[in-house]
Formats: C-alpha cells, structure tokens, sequence
C-alpha cells in the first residue's frame, strides 16, 4: 500500500449539504426549492447540470441558467444580484484541516497522496487557494480538465496512470457510495468519508496492516 487517493468536495471541505445551504440562504431562497429546480433541470436535460459542469460540457453561466429557468416564475430574476456563482457557492465551502494536515503527515511518512475530484472549471482558482496543492498531491485529476467524472472507470484509470500506481496499492476515500464502489470494482481499497475521525481511523488502519511505516506520529 503506498498511496492514499482523496476527494475534494465534502471530504477536504465541509459537507456539499452545508455548502448547498449556505448559498440558498445568500441568494434567499429555500433549499427544497433550488434543489427542485435542479431536479427539474435534470430531467429536461436528460443530465444532471453539475455532471455537465463537472466535465465542461457547459459553463458555469450555462449552468446556472438551466437551473433559473426551472425556479418558480419570477424566482430566478436576478437571483444572483450580479455576483458569480461560484463566488457566492464559496462562502459556504470551507477547508477539512484535520484531513490536509493528516494528509500533510502521510507524506512525511513517506505515502503518495492524490486528488480525484468531480470539479468546475471556473472554479479552479478558488479550491486552488483553499490547499497547498504543489505540496500536498503528487497527481491531480480533475474531472473539468479531463472530460469525464466519477465514477467513470476512466477517470479511475487516468489517475492510476498519472501516478503511476496498481489500483491495490490505493486506498481511496470518498463521500459518494457510487464513488466509492467504483473505486472497489477497479480494485482500489476504498473507504467511505463520513466524519474526519472514523476516516483517519479507517486509513491508518489499513496502512499499517498493509506497510512498512510507523504510525506512531500519525494516528
């Protein structure tokens, strides 16, 4: 075992469910409603907005007008009061940094670390400036640049290759079951994110019965 395979959304930052909330309320809509009016989105579209997004089949703009026109009428008029999107989806989106520092110190240990993240184009700067990216990871693979997503087996794939890495040489953490079983079926060792302290456990746990590293210092 010597790479350890992270997510970015929901995993190294607060929940989507949290950030989702946060710009409801900074734009004042209800929650139910913007989540029905992408529902709604989905299905006149054949595909979900943020699947879209997420691998650059549309802008950002594109985005958020698909989703304007399905709130009820007069609703989406101006919603955004000018300002971007992703601006506003970025104030309620804040750093895991229990999970970067532990990430931090795998490394001095000597582990590889990645990222494999479903993510926006435009974006890019934002969670950029969120993490120390040239220290952290040592492969990248974002889901805008590449064309397709998780839980792709391409996707998957792609990053094995970058590394370059054997899929049971990964552990891989995420905080979507389908991610996560994807992970699996390539044959990465995969451990759902649900709090940082069960993660951790669960990480260092199959690392030192997998390796050759002392975990004194880490867990």
């Amino acid at each position: 075992m010597t790479t350890v395979v992270v997510d970015y959304g929901g995993v190294l930052t607060n929940p989507l469910h949290e950030t989702f909330a946060a710009f409801a309320a900074s734009v004042g809509i209800e929650t139910a409603v913007l989540q029905e009016a992408f529902a709604r989105a989905t299905v006149r579209h054949g595909r979900s907005p943020m699947a879209d997004l997420e691998t650059a089949r549309c802008t950002e703009a594109e985005m958020v007008a698909r989703v304007l026109a399905e709130l009820p009428d007069g609703t989406g008029e101006d919603l955004l009061g000018g300002r971007e999107f992703g601006d506003l989806w970025f104030r309620g989106r804040t750093v895991n940094a229990e999970l970067v520092s532990f990430l931090r110190r795998l490394r001095a240990e000597g582990y590889r670390v990645a990222l494999l993240t479903n993510n926006v184009a435009e974006w890019g700067p934002r969670w950029r400036a969120q993490l120390p990216v040239d220290e952290l990871f040592d492969a990248v693979v974002d889901s805008s640049a590449e064309g397709v997503r998780k839980p792709d087996r391409l996707i998957y794939q792609r990053l094995l290759e970058r590394l370059p890495a054997a899929a049971h040489e990964c552990v891989f953490l995420d905080d979507l079951e389908e991610n996560c079983a994807a992970a699996s079926r390539i044959g990465m060792l995969a451990v759902p994110f649900t709090t940082t302290d069960e993660a951790i456990d669960q990480v260092v746990a199959l690392l030192r019965s997998r390796g050759a590293f002392n975990f004194r210092s880490v867990a």
